[in-house]
């Protein structure tokens, strides 16, 4: 207990303004003097240990990031494989910095294409939660060329600031995730000699992001105003994902593999391709083709792709992982007191329904809603505590909504 009229020989306030106000042989020290102190002592000891606060035995392996995304991803090894790598290696990049080596490596930003529903977006939020760094997913279909309607593209960093509480130095090793890469595609093949402000326009913008420059980010996003305070970020030791579906770009590949080859002369390569998965053969050269300009695939050195769902994998999709379809519903109910349950046929009949539809996962998810829509609605206000979905239940329910109309031959 501190004397009246002693102070802190820090601050020098006096006992009656602290809280708290700790002696010692020849001095005194109040709570937010050793607050702030510990403050520092943390801060320089994670700084001079390296900028993540731990080594490079500490950091997850591959092989780890592959089995912690296959709790909640089923399927796409390759995608997987090619992902837990780069952040593996990003994190190694990082560490380097510690290091008097001459040899400097290269971030190595990377680019998935796969069909809608394939599991982009999930991977990559998935991916999020394992990470010591920040993360950020943005959406490529709203940037535009500075000056237009729409948001700049150093919005895409203000996201990251966002996700970093604004602390810079965190923000600037951090990894972004654009999505819906392939909607700022040029729209021809040739280069534009007129303004093109959400295709060509936007992938000469990113440049700079990609390749690590020093970037001007509006701290509250949007576009920017002359008069407006900027937040200066180096990009240089920030790792970009990309994804998208690029819906067409398999014409691309099959002209290249010139898989229309018939007669005597046919390649015998080319009979044996999977015409199913023309995706697993995408090169450099058809994302160009599709409209990627020469400089920013050259930024995306990786390029991975993702394996269409077959009805297996759609099976499984809709109860295996941690966070399935299934369960969320199950968990849904829980919280209201209500015991749900499903007919093992119910899972084939909703699978059966989403490979009509064609979109993947996502159709999982809309059939299943439009299934439980009328008991998600009476219910909680009800007195059962119990359902039970049978496969009757499920063809009445999903008959009768307006999802059922999306049916596709």
């Amino acid at each position: 207990m501190a004397r009246t009229g002693e102070s802190c020989t820090f601050c020098g306030r006096n006992s009656k303004d602290v809280n708290l106000l700790i002696n010692g042989i020849s001095g005194a020290i109040c709570d937010d003097c050793v607050q702030q102190a510990y403050e520092i002592v943390k801060e320089q000891t994670v700084s001079k240990k390296n900028p993540l606060g731990i080594t490079q035995k500490d950091l997850p392996k591959p092989k780890d990031i592959k089995i912690f995304l296959d709790q909640y991803v089923i399927g796409q090894d390759d995608a997987k494989r090619y992902l837990s790598v780069s952040v593996y290696n990003h994190y190694k990049r990082l560490l380097q910095r510690i290091t008097k080596d001459d040899v400097e490596i290269e971030k190595s930003n990377i680019i998935m294409v796969g069909a809608t529903g394939t599991g982009k977006t999930l991977l990559a939020r998935t991916i999020a939660k394992l990470l010591q760094v920040p993360f950020a997913i943005v959406d490529a279909t709203v940037l535009t060329e500075a000056g237009y309607v729409g948001e700049d593209i150093e919005s895409i960093l203000t996201r990251l600031l966002q996700a970093s509480d604004y602390d810079v130095d965190s923000a600037q090793r951090g990894i972004v995730f654009i999505d819906e890469i392939d909607k700022i595609a040029r729209k021809s093949d040739n280069p534009s000699i007129t303004r093109d402000v959400s295709g060509e326009g936007v992938q000469q913008g990113l440049l700079k992001l990609l390749e690590g420059s020093i970037v001007n980010v509006p701290p509250q996003g949007g576009r920017k105003h002359p008069d407006q305070k900027m937040i200066a970020i180096d990009t240089k030791n920030i790792l970009f994902i990309c994804g998208g579906a690029f819906d067409g770009i398999e014409k691309k590949i099959a002209q290249r593999l010139n898989t229309r080859v018939v007669g005597y002369s046919a390649n015998k390569e080319v009979s044996a391709l999977d015409r199913n998965n023309l995706l697993k053969y995408i090169t450099p050269t058809d994302l160009k083709s599709f409209g990627l300009i020469p400089e920013i695939i050259g930024r995306l050195p990786i390029l991975t792709y993702l394996n269409p769902l077959d009805r297996s994998t759609l099976r499984n999709i809709l109860t295996e992982p941690k966070n399935s379809i299934v369960k969320q519903y199950l968990k849904l109910f829980e919280m209201d007191g209500i015991e749900l349950s499903f007919d093992e046929n119910v899972y084939e009949y909703i699978v059966d329904k989403a490979m009509e539809f064609k979109l993947g996962a996502r159709g999982l998810r809309s059939i299943v809603e439009a299934i439980m829509m009328d008991a998600m609605f009476a219910m909680p206000s009800g007195k059962t505590k119990k359902l039970h979905v049978s496969l009757e239940y499920a063809k009445e329910k999903f008959e009768k909504s307006d999802v059922s109309r999306l049916q596709t031959a």
